[in-house]
């Protein structure tokens, strides 16, 4: 009943501001330039349109644009709310919310700082019923999966959910950098079997890894080199007969560029990947930065629709098929990578 009373609320309030929208102030242009103060749009964004009396106030966001500020930001903020956690109240999927996000907080951020752009249209299907399967090598902040369910829903229209891992949604960092249950609010199907299967039997739109977590821990030296294949995203492709998508994208890996992953430290924060890179000073003076990622040009290439998936009950020759399917997919990322050098 929690859930649903906020889910009508966010819609309330949606539809009250849906005219003005959210207006960008000179500081949310400037938060835009300034690498810590992403974390601020996305927050301030929030509490345009949700009443949010746990959140971030005026003061912890003018601390987070100061070296080390965040700290004492945080410190503020569980004294105000009296030495205990972000009420999570919120989180269901808010398609409504999900556009307003995509049109007033993303669509600046990917023009002037990503340049996403998709190629190959002519084998962009028109329903939007499938599994986008992409090579990912974000090693932090998914910006390579946000930037392709931006650009696939202002294309076709579509409602993009992207599949993301658990801790995403539930680690004790993400309550109190984010808003609550934002991930989910926006979308975010969790990366489990019995989320995803339920995604896809509604016949949604999944952006999906098939990499899954060896993806972003493979780090900077491998960043073109997909990792052997999950067989879920298959098995479930043929079990409700939902196309495949494979898109690749190029030059993910220089939203975090020189990265590798640390996996004791990893462990030790119970995280799913710690990726450590010459940015890591920054990031330890400027801990909202976590959100951002360096400037770069993201381009999709859409390959064509793999409609006949082989129906296989046995696990080793489903498991053949997905590793077939990623060496062609390997193949097709290194010529691409050719061409682009040429």
């Amino acid at each position: 009943m929690i859930n649903q009373h906020s889910e009508n609320r966010l819609n309330t309030r949606l539809e009250k501001v849906s005219d003005a929208g959210y207006k960008f102030s000179w500081f949310d242009w400037f938060c835009l330039w300034y690498p810590p103060g992403w974390l601020i749009l996305f927050n301030r964004h929030w509490q345009h349109y949700q009443t949010d009396p746990d959140g971030w106030n005026w003061l912890e966001y003018g601390l987070f644009l100061l070296p080390c500020g965040f700290y004492l930001a945080l410190l503020s903020r569980w004294l105000r709310l009296g030495c205990r956690s972000p009420r999570t109240e919120v989180g269901e999927f808010n398609p409504k919310y999900q556009e307003a996000f995509r049109h007033e907080i993303l669509a600046p951020i990917i023009k002037y700082y990503f340049q996403g752009e998709l190629q190959q249209l002519e084998n962009l299907p028109q329903t939007g019923s499938m599994i986008v399967a992409m090579n990912h090598a974000g090693m932090c902040f998914p910006w390579d999966f946000i930037t392709l369910g931006y650009l696939l829903s202002e294309e076709r229209r579509w409602t993009v959910q992207p599949l993301a891992s658990p801790v995403l949604f539930e680690h004790p960092w993400m309550i109190w950098w984010l808003p609550p249950k934002w991930s989910q609010v926006l979308g975010g199907v969790r990366a489990e079997l019995g989320d995803f299967e339920t995604a896809i039997a509604q016949g949604k739109t999944i952006l999906y890894a098939p990499e899954g977590l060896r993806g972003p821990l493979k780090g900077w030296s491998q960043r073109y080199q997909l990792q052997k294949f999950d067989v879920s995203f298959m098995q479930l492709s043929d079990r409700y007969h939902i196309p495949i998508l494979p898109v690749l994208c190029i030059g993910s890996e220089s939203l975090h560029p020189w990265t590798v992953n640390l996996k004791k430290l990893q462990r030790l924060f119970k995280l799913p990947f710690l990726p450590i890179s010459p940015l890591m000073i920054a990031l330890i003076l400027f801990p909202s930065m976590g959100v951002w990622a360096m400037k770069t040009r993201l381009r999709y290439f859409i390959q064509p629709l793999e409609k006949d998936i082989n129906s296989a009950k046995d696990r080793t020759a489903v498991y053949q098929q997905a590793q077939k399917f990623r060496e062609e997919l390997q193949t097709q990322i290194n010529q691409l990578l050719n061409t682009i050098k040429t």
